[in-house]
């Protein structure tokens, strides 16, 4: 009997469960025994695996997270651990693994290929929507309706006390997030890692809101935006402080417009809980064509969802390069915004 391994790398994300499952019935299907590698490259060093089929998958459609584990360990940082994922996948007679994850995940994956230790697949999992080579990866549809529905309900608070809201969202290089929830929800302001902020301007508009009798403002703005305590764009990625650039925006407009302003930080949340109807559909297509590429022997590439079809690409592509967020549709958000 042939064999595929499965691992979900990086950050848990909603989907993923759904990837595994089809995994599982698509591999059982064309003859392959399916086997699950725990906690992501880790389960490969530790050998840590366990045979996966209909049974074991059942009922995992809607749930979010991963029945697998996940972690972040780079093997590469180890010769040890790499000697041991080429042993332990002789071992277990893998003939190829389908690698689940973002940027880093499948850049193990790649390189492991490379040298010649596994044959793999990569499926792309992004929050974000970051992975270039696809239009979309499964999680981000998810992201963008749960970011949706919050900056909803923090209309109504910034709305009853005459507030200026800050929302902050998921997106360290790229403000797809942003600009998608921020536009489904009806965002003033919304601030991306790809435009320099110009604070003067972010302020000015504010003050034009207030000045047509508009007393709030939603802003949106991505966790990997720059912006400095004096609301002055930072110089050079390694002043970037992921996670805190809501309480820095939120005291610059503060500090600079005298209205009272108040950060709400979605973190986690928005990669949490049940994934959306399209997630799953996306998360299945993915799972059978990454079996249909094993079959027929197309290693190194990576599932892709391109133009409503799911196509590969060379796993290259998405390791080597971000996808930044397409200006025509910030453009088309930027029509709302407060000027």
């Amino acid at each position: 009997m042939k064999k595929i391994g499965i691992l979900t790398g990086g950050a848990d994300c909603p989907g993923l469960n759904a990837v595994i499952r089809a995994v599982v019935y698509k591999g059982m299907q064309d003859g392959y025994v399916i086997t699950g590698i725990k906690n992501g490259w880790q389960g490969l060093i530790d050998n840590d695996t366990r045979v996966l089929d209909a049974r074991a998958v059942s009922g995992i459609l809607d749930r979010g997270g991963t029945i697998l584990g996940t972690s972040r360990v780079d093997p590469f940082q180890n010769p040890e651990s790499l000697e041991k994922i080429r042993e332990n996948y002789k071992r277990n007679g893998m003939d190829a693994i389908v690698a689940v994850g973002g940027e880093v995940t499948l850049g193990v994956a790649l390189e492991l290929y490379k040298q010649g230790i596994v044959k793999v697949v990569g499926i792309p999992k992004s929050i974000d929507n970051a992975l270039s080579g696809t239009d979309y990866a499964f999680g981000f549809d998810t992201a963008v309706q749960i970011a949706t529905e919050q900056i909803d309900r923090l209309h109504t608070t910034a709305e009853s006390h005459h507030r200026i809201m800050v929302i902050e969202v998921m997106g360290q290089y790229t403000g797809w997030i942003a600009v998608e929830a921020g536009l489904a929800g009806g965002a003033d302001v919304i601030l991306i890692p790809e435009i320099k902020v110009d604070m003067q301007k972010v302020c000015d508009g504010i003050r034009n809101r207030h000045r047509r009798g508009k007393t709030f403002s939603i802003v949106v703005v991505s966790e990997g935006t720059q912006i400095d305590n004096h609301g002055v764009l930072a110089e050079g990625p390694e002043k970037r402080r992921f996670g805190s650039v809501g309480e820095r925006l939120a005291k610059a407009i503060e500090d600079v417009t005298g209205y009272e302003t108040r950060v709400s930080v979605l973190g986690y949340i928005q990669r949490g809980g049940s994934p959306t109807a399209f997630d799953r559909i996306l998360g299945t297509r993915f799972g059978v064509k990454a079996v249909e590429l094993v079959t027929e022997g197309k290693f190194g590439q990576m599932v892709s969802y391109q133009n409503n079809k799911i196509r590969s690409v060379d796993m290259d592509e998405p390791v080597n390069k971000r996808k930044r967020v397409d200006m025509d549709l910030y453009n088309i958000a930027k029509v709302f915004c407060a000027e």
